[in-house]
């Protein structure tokens, strides 16, 4: 939507909220004033003013507590933090009316000019020699001196904010500039007689024929364009035949062009082939392909005549979260804050405590509070061996155990009521010692409670303890809530003598599970990015702190985070080293105050969706450098499944927002999955309504019931899933071997089987894949496996718990501590994540899961597919699956005088019953 032109007849002050200027100490003053049309006021760390020909973007983005408004100008960024986002809106437009006014002026001072413009026009339409971006007008108008060819080719030029009596006076070309279905008729146009023209180009680009989307992406080239790709639909092609194409028209020279890749092997990759393609030797090849590494060690190289000094971690895979490991014992034996802080984040603080109102069901909140222990029902395993009921209760039973307190869980007792009645009841905690009972009510503040008649059953409790004279106390869920909770349960215990005696270090971090610790370091390492990226305060921490559902827990993490980046700086200053986040930021640097000048004109992006803000920092710097440069960005934000690494999705997802009028395009097609895969995938992902929206068609016509779902009867602390990897393997082994003779086309031949899991702690190889006559098998996290393709998948274990498929642990709601734009939909990353394991396969996937916990991802399959899912044993016997829950299997069980009927096997969490057999079972 266009700004609103700018009332001019009299001065306009802007400046940081109230709250800002107290709380942030941002004290910046922006005047816009009809005495100086020319330029812009601007007061922050000394009075400056900025030309209105010198700005070239203005744009408002969401910081981590305010909104910001982003003036680029020649040689410097300023940032004008602290405002709302309403604020925000009315200072970007305003600054983009006060500009446009300006150029309104200097096109009516130069009249005369226009002519000159309309002819350097008219050569690019009337020849229809190239397609027509808003930056290909500008530069043509650019060639003509003057002011009217200054303003009318200024990046900022919006024709809907310039005077009516002026547009009259603009010749009929200009309706490209002013209005823009005239400049998107010609392009269209433009589009089918190039698709005509380069039919042959296109048909043989390293012996790949691109379909229709890939060439029209290839011909497309706005000021910004982003290919929105699905898995297996030729994205690198697409970036190969896009350069061919436009060195092929002479449009760049090969030096103006960098194509920018996330990993050294795929840089290689596109590296190879772009050259192959040319038919150049990669030595010689004159565009640059690289990893944003690379190019931001370059630019400060080149630069300042040396390469930056990282830190030694930076380069090995697992450096980082080695250096964090080492900080924090570090931090340990030296700072008896940290010390405490980190070891009540792992023993007593492991998952956030979120209200069961924020769920969408009671079934997704017993979900969200049980732990991965087969127990039944929504049991939470403590330190203490014993099980509870609540996140809550399991807090205080790490608390008691930690302080090494004796305790009983639920000793059942008696007490008359007024009525003389017995009543028997379960106190949640008995402490032996001085005979104390202790109830945790799920009361809140008010004095309400989310359960109905709980305040009455609560009062009832009271009295009775009260009558029977017990040593009673409670503690409350508001406790829990506003962080009271432990200080009231240890005051409460200290004034009854029970002597509290912590655990030792080595003790406590015996009991933890390794991948707690390993979780916790995952997010540790995601918020120092962010931190020193933003120069994020321990205050704006503890601030944001505030907005999270577990209060205390999000306090007690940014506290120790924060003290962890301290000393993440301070090992970098001491050594006098950079990691990778600031090298990038002192390249954005070196381009934004032009001591870098680029040389590119074309910037291609590979894998977009995990583009990280000092990434997303460096492309713009680039582009805003050099006039006219153009982006073209390609991913899949399907397939975003990085943010532990920093990457942030909307980036992405809201590309125009952050890089300016673009087209947008598609790559529908994919050559891997056959059409029930691809479409049951696609419905999956797309049930997160932030995704973007696009059909898949596949050039594998669908195969029936190529989607398996295998339940696997688990035993507690047995290695049930390897097991059934086994069997599955040389199921599938023996059924291809004796139907050789339709797949394989020379001796020796195999078909590619991956085995995927969440979590590496499930890996049934460790290390060595098995050997097999008619299948090649490899094994990898789901993670890892991005990239790659098979004729078949096993994913293992996907079921629900803290670490399976979606794992709870990884939508923590600590990230959004530091992430400016954090994602609202549950679970979002395991979706993506589980969207890529399920796209790997072309013939087929099979799911095996824990036959009492199957995830509810795979209900969700069968609500997408019906049918086309099939449930069978790891034999291949198909199973009676249930109609009601999806998930379950009808099983025999005996009723009332041994009658016989059929019920779900996920009772009580589907009660499904039927008197009728179900279909018999079938061998596949």
């Amino acid at each position: 939507m266009a700004a609103k032109p700018l009332m001019l007849g009299r001065s306009r002050t802007y400046r940081p909220s109230l709250w800002a200027r107290l709380f942030l100490s941002e004290n910046w003053k922006l005047v816009l004033s009809p005495a100086s049309q020319d330029r812009l006021s601007l007061k922050s760390t000394g009075q400056d003013e900025i030309p209105c020909l010198g700005v070239t973007s203005v744009s408002s983005t969401k910081a981590l507590l305010w909104h910001t408004v982003e003036i680029r100008s020649k040689g410097r960024i300023d940032a004008l933090s602290g405002l709302t986002a309403k604020a925000a809106q009315t200072v970007r437009d305003d600054l983009l009316a006060f500009v446009n006014q300006h150029l309104a002026d200097l096109i009516d001072s130069d009249k005369e000019r226009l002519r000159e413009v309309d002819s350097k026009i008219r050569a690019i339409t009337d020849s229809n020699r190239q397609y027509l971006a808003h930056a290909d007008v500008s530069r043509a108008i650019a060639s003509v001196p003057g002011n009217a060819s200054l303003a009318l080719a200024h990046p900022l030029f919006d024709a809907a904010l310039i005077p009516d009596a002026l547009r009259a006076y603009l010749p009929t070309s200009f309706e490209m500039l002013t209005d823009p279905s005239v400049r998107s008729r010609y392009n269209e146009n433009f589009v089918v007689h190039e698709m005509r023209k380069f039919e042959e180009f296109f048909a043989d680009l390293g012996g790949f024929s691109l379909s229709q989307e890939q060439r029209e992406a290839c011909i497309r080239l706005e000021d910004n364009n982003l290919l929105v790709a699905s898995a297996g639909s030729g994205k690198s092609a697409t970036m190969v035949g896009k350069v061919a194409y436009v060195l092929e028209k002479g449009l760049y020279d090969p030096s103006e062009i960098l194509v920018l890749a996330f990993n050294k092997s795929a840089a290689d990759e596109l590296k190879e082939r772009i050259a192959r393609q040319l038919n150049v030797e990669e030595e010689t090849l004159e565009c640059r392909v690289t990893t944003f590494h690379a190019l931001g060690r370059g630019i400060i190289e080149e630069t300042e005549g040396r390469p930056p000094q990282l830190a030694n971690w930076v380069e090995h895979p697992a450096g980082e979260a080695r250096v964090i490991d080492k900080i924090i014992r570090e931090l340990m034996e030296a700072n008896e804050e940290f010390r405490r802080l980190w070891i009540d984040l792992l023993s007593i603080l492991p998952k956030a405590d979120i209200p069961a109102e924020v769920f969408d069901s009671e079934a997704d909140y017993n979900r969200y509070i049980a732990d991965r222990n087969d127990k039944g029902g929504s049991t939470i395993g403590t330190l203490a061996d014993v099980y509870v009921k609540s996140l809550q209760e399991q807090r205080i039973a790490n608390w008691l155990w930690v302080h090494s307190v004796e305790f009983e869980y639920e000793k059942q007792i008696s007490f008359k009521e007024e009525d003389g009645n017995e009543r028997f009841v379960q106190p949640d905690f008995h402490y032996p010692l001085t005979d104390t009972f202790h109830e945790h009510f799920a009361i809140n503040a008010d004095g309400s409670s989310p359960f109905a008649n709980y305040a009455e059953h609560t009062k009832g409790k009271r009295a009775g303890y009260k009558r029977e004279e017990l040593d009673f106390f409670e503690t409350t869920s508001a406790q829990a809530r506003d962080g009271t909770l432990l200080p009231h349960l240890e005051a409460e215990l200290t004034r009854r003598e029970i002597p509290l005696t912590e655990k030792s270090v080595d003790e406590i971090l015996k009991a933890i599970e390794p991948v707690v610790i390993t979780h916790y370091q995952k997010l540790i390492g995601v918020c120092i990015k962010h931190i020193r990226a933003s120069q994020l305060t321990l205050e704006m921490l503890l601030e944001r702190a505030k907005s999270l559902h577990d209060k205390p827990r999000a306090q007690h993490f940014a506290r120790a985070v924060w003290l962890i980046t301290e000393a993440y700086s301070r090992k970098l200053d001491e050594a006098k080293r950079i990691d990778f986040d600031s090298m990038i930021g002192d390249a954005v640097r070196l381009v934004e105050t032009g001591r870098y000048q680029s040389p590119y004109s074309l910037i291609l992006v590979d894998e977009f969706q995990d583009i990280s803000d000092p990434r997303a920092n460096l492309i713009k710097a680039l582009k805003h450098q050099k006039p006219f440069t153009k982006v073209f960005a390609v991913g899949d934000d399907w397939q975003s499944i990085y943010r532990f690494a920093g990457s942030d999705i909307t980036i992405f997802t809201q590309f125009e927002a952050n890089f300016g009028a673009c087209w947008q395009g598609r790559l529908e097609q994919t050559y891997r999955c056959n059409q029930l895969l691809a479409d049951t995938a696609a419905g999956f992902v797309q049930r997160n309504p932030e995704q973007i929206r696009k059909t898949v068609r596949s050039t594998r016509a669908a195969i029936t019931r190529s989607i398996r779902v295998i339940p696997v009867s688990v035993e507690w602390r047995k290695p049930s899933f390897p097991k059934a990897c086994f069997q599955l393997l040389d199921r599938l082994n023996t059924f291809l071997e004796g139907i050789a003779g339709q797949w394989r086309r020379e001796a020796g031949q195999k078909l590619k089987v991956l085995v995927l899991w969440r979590y590496n702690l499930l890996d049934p190889f460790h290390g060595r894949h098995p050997e097999f006559s008619a299948i090649e098998v490899t094994g990898l996290s789901f993670h890892r496996s991005k990239g790659l393709e098979a004729d078949y998948t096993i994913l293992l274990d996907v079921s629900e718990g803290d670490y399976g498929v979606p794992s709870r642990i990884e939508d923590d709601e600590l990230l959004n501590l530091v992430i400016p734009r954090p994602e609202t939909f549950a679970y979002a990353e395991e979706r993506r994540l589980f969207y890529v394991a399920l796209t790997r396969a072309s013939r087929g996937a099979f799911i095996l899961c824990n036959r009492r916990k199957p995830s509810r991802y795979i209900r969700e399959l069968c609500e997408i597919a019906g049918n086309e899912v099939r449930f069978e044993t790891i034999d291949g016997k198909e199973l009676d699956q249930c109609p009601s829950c999806l998930v379950g299997e009808l099983v025999e069980r005996k009723g009332r005088n041994d009658t016989t009927f059929y019920g779900c096997n996920q009772f009580p969490e589907c009660r499904h019953t039927q008197q009728t057999a179900p279909a018999l079972a079938k061998i596949a």
